[in-house]
Formats: C-alpha cells, structure tokens, sequence
C-alpha cells in the first residue's frame, strides 16, 4: 500500500467515527522516522480508544501493518505507528497544550486524498 493509499484509509477511518480537525503533516524532510503524521481530535477518552481502534482494523483489513500503538488505556493521547504514517489521536485539550502540529513547524499539510 503506497503512502497515499494508507493516509486515505487512515483518513476514512476517522472520518467514519466523527473525529474533528483532523490535519495531515509531510515530515519527511524533517525527519527518518515517518513521511506523515496525522492529527485528530476527540470528544472523549471513549471516541479517542474508538478512533484508534477503526484506524487499526480499517489498516489491516486493507493489509496494512501497525507497528505499535501507545496510549489506549487511558484514551487522552493514542498514538498509533503505521510506519509511514503516524496518528496522533487526541483530546482536544491535550491536542492545544503540547501542539505537536507547531512543533513540526514549517511541514507542510498534505491533502486528503480522493476516495474510492
């Protein structure tokens, strides 16, 4: 699955669990470890673990692989490790204290590409 096709199903997902504000980042000039971050927000620590959750089935459904996943139990950050991407998942509290998209200040946001 090329990187575009992972970010549309990784898109989809969240979209199919009301995530809010999600934003996609091209970091690959800025760093080895991923070309693209995702960020999105929640309403709570249930949506945030439901999000995470559809993100992942909707990957390997798609024959994907995740690499990891870190925050579940408690459900405010989920960070999820697709390899080429990874998805922050987040409160939107959290989300606005630790601004990770400014943090990676200066990558360019990447547009969602056409479903089907």
């Amino acid at each position: 699955m090329t990187v575009e096709q992972l970010k549309r199903v990784v898109v989809d997902a969240l979209e199919d669990i009301k995530a809010k504000d999600i934003v996609a980042l091209d970091v690959s000039k800025l760093t080895s470890m991923t070309d693209c971050m995702v960020f999105a927000s929640a309403d709570s620590s249930r949506q945030t673990k439901a999000l995470a959750n559809n993100v992942q089935v909707k990957v390997k459904e798609r024959g994907g692989h995740v690499v990891g996943v870190e925050g579940e139990h408690v459900g405010e950050w989920v960070l999820i490790d697709l390899g080429d991407i990874v998805v922050h998942i987040m409160n939107p509290t959290v989300r606005q204290y630790y601004n990770l998209e400014e943090l990676w200040g200066g990558a360019p946001r990447l547009p969602f590409p056409p479903k089907g």
